[in-house]
């Protein structure tokens, strides 16, 4: 990839005085230097509370909620056997670069190396993208998973032979590596199949290839269980959903009305501990001393009860669910901040990066974020920038669909109002079927920002010809 990603192609105008290698190798060095940046300056990859688990995951070869084997996969493959964690961060950063640069020559935009280091350098400075690309998490595969399905569907005519096979193999990387990603990419392919419908037979000058988005997501769907099958030997998904949703009628007041007006209920044991229920979500799923862990945690057998609870709330309370869901997603959308997590200690890490890791406990042990170096005053002033300019760029999307369609760049106009509904079917599903956190929506909020930033590249352009 890396020798491929800078070459120029026929539909790419910018940069045709970089011919040398050595200044391709510049431009793609200072690319990737910005979506490492944090993890230069730490000195070792970012790690989340959840990284230990997926890392876990391979080292015991078990499933467990919310973490996914593959993903653990994906790190051990790219870390060459755990030998070191600069192989996934730098996978990532390129794939996030490649992307980048697929989508702005499939759009008939300069992606020369100059002008994708520019959108990258841009990226790096205005959004929280190297916050993702720089971390062990599968984060900032969901992005990737959007504009990957964007151009399976939408540009598949743009694209060579290797790059469709490149796209396809991607995106069912980040489907393997989240249940979310899944959900989103599903409610992704019912708008591709519908845009395909509702322009079929029109003259519109945006063709819809749905073919290939849906088989990749549908063998997602079908490889995930049967991988499973032959790893652990359970044919199931990455196991969790119930327990995300109920943690959020937790934080809504639902499961406590619900327990109040009906118990005692057979079998249901949080009946005997509501006075120890937390008020939100995330003590009732992590705090040791939550009822949760009485009933079974994260071990599996408290999904039964949990999968009921969640049905009764909402076949008793269907208006309140509908309104807290709504609430929940709106919330969601306007959490954007940067860092979400990453200043706390994370013990589950730890554990793993210096215990069942010893390679890597030095290096682990002397980076900044283990040193508490990483601190919320450092992201509140990043915040200053990320923040606006996610609301803003999100707006924005609205203008670019109008401008689009005026000026008759549909593609364009397109690929906003496509952005945009990702922005909003990750809301929901992150906020309303889990909880609201700054890391759900602002993994994604680059892509609003990327979709603006070609706007105006192209409506600059159409003006400076119009001056000519």
């Amino acid at each position: 990839m890396m020798i491929i990603l800078f070459n120029q192609s026929p539909s790419s105008s910018s940069s045709s005085m970089i011919t040398t290698g050595s200044a391709r190798a510049l431009c793609l060095a200072f690319s990737i230097a910005v979506f490492l940046s944090p993890a230069l300056w730490n000195g070792f990859a970012i790690v989340f509370f959840d990284t230990g688990g997926y890392v876990g995951r391979v080292l015991d070869m078990t499933l467990a909620p919310g973490r996914s084997l593959f993903y653990g996969l994906f790190l051990w493959i790219t870390s060459l056997g755990w030998w070191s964690f600069w192989g996934p961060v730098l996978t990532q950063s390129l794939f996030t670069l490649w992307v980048i640069r697929l989508t702005l020559r499939c759009h008939d935009l300069p992606a020369g190396p100059l002008a994708t280091a520019s959108f990258c350098g841009g990226l790096g400075l205005l959004t929280g993208i190297s916050w993702y690309t720089s971390q062990l998490m599968p984060d900032t595969l969901v992005s990737l998973v959007v504009l990957g399905l964007w151009l399976l569907g939408f540009r598949w005519e743009k694209l060579g032979r290797s790059e469709r096979a490149g796209l396809a193999a991607l995106v069912l990387l980040g489907l393997l590596s989240h249940m979310s990603c899944m959900a989103l990419a599903i409610g992704l392919i019912i708008i591709i199949l519908v845009a395909r419908i509702v322009l079929r037979g029109r003259n519109w000058p945006l063709s819809v290839f749905s073919l290939p988005p849906v088989a990749v997501v549908a063998a997602s769907l079908l490889f995930m269980p049967m991988l499973h099958l032959a790893l652990v030997g359970k044919a199931t998904y990455t196991p969790g959903g119930p327990v995300f949703v109920f943690g959020r009628l937790v934080q809504d007041g639902l499961a406590q009305r619900w327990l109040g007006e009906h118990c005692p209920v057979p079998g249901v044991k949080l009946c005997g501990l509501q006075d120890r229920i937390p008020k939100t979500a995330d003590d009732f799923l992590w705090g040791n001393t939550s009822p949760f862990q009485d009933i079974g945690g994260w071990s599996g057998t408290a999904d039964t009860e949990l999968g009921h609870l969640v049905n009764e709330c909402i076949r008793t309370y269907p208006a309140a669910f509908i309104w807290t869901s709504l609430r929940a997603t709106a919330q969601q959308m306007a959490r954007v901040a940067t860092g979400d997590g990453l200043d706390e200690y994370q013990p589950t890490a730890r554990a793993v990066f210096t215990d069942l890791l010893p390679r890597t406990a030095g290096s682990f042990n002397t980076a900044r974020q283990q040193q508490g170096q990483i601190t919320q005053p450092l992201f509140d002033a990043l915040n200053t920038v990320h923040v606006p300019i996610a609301h803003l760029s999100v707006m924005g999307l609205l203008i670019v669909v109008g401008w689009g369609l005026r000026a008759r760049r549909h593609d364009l106009a397109g690929l906003a109002f496509f952005t945009l509904l990702a922005l909003l079917g990750n809301a929901f599903i992150c906020g309303a079927l889990s909880n609201p956190h700054d890391r759900y929506q602002s993994r994604l909020a680059w892509l609003a920002t990327l979709v603006v930033g070609m706007a105006t590249m192209c409506w600059w352009q159409q003006r400076t010809k119009k001056n000519i």
